[in-house]
């Protein structure tokens, strides 16, 4: 397993960068969804206050989960598949400010999951997933590395390279 951080990203935001911002510990599972025809499935969001991005499914532990138990109940929610998600594969941190404006330091823990073929069904998501208009796309690996919206993390290719162990497959 391998742990990936970034160098941590200012905060654009003035209010916030004007005090001392202390940090909550944002614990989150990130499900990497490939299909048989070697495609990955990745959410866009479109929340009113900034840009379009898209990621992997997944979410925020609730109070005493775990986190593979997360990650089978985000996927579950965002997409309607209910699966092991199997062995952790990466590690990561990061600071940002969440949706809901708080800022975090991300404690992410991501998964690999594959599926011949599948339909996702989105009625499962929350209100806040709801409210930031989440649209679930396959994307072939060739698109991610040339699309237009940024993709979070920007080593999710990178991710997906590698197997159950955390090593490059």
């Amino acid at each position: 397993m391998q742990w990936r951080s970034r160098p941590v990203r200012p905060v654009n935001d003035k209010a916030v960068n004007d005090k001392a911002v202390a940090r909550r510990i944002r614990r989150s599972a990130r499900i990497l969804l490939t299909d048989g025809s070697e495609r990955l499935l990745l959410f866009r969001y479109a929340p009113q206050n900034r840009p379009p991005f898209w990621c992997a499914p997944g979410g925020e532990c609730d109070p005493g989960e775990d986190f593979a138990t997360a990650a089978r109940r985000e996927l579950f929610e965002e997409t309607g598949l209910d699966t092991d998600p199997g062995p952790e594969i990466a590690r990561r941190a990061d600071d940002y400010v969440t949706l809901e404006g708080e800022p975090i330091t991300s404690d992410e823990r991501f998964y690999r999951v594959w599926v011949a073929a599948f339909d996702v069904d989105t009625s499962g998501q929350t209100e806040l997933e709801r409210r930031m208009q989440m649209e679930p796309r396959w994307f072939t690996f060739a698109e991610v590395r040339e699309w237009h919206e940024p993709i979070f993390p920007d080593t999710i290719l990178d991710l997906v390279a590698l197997d159950t162990t955390g090593e490059t497959a």
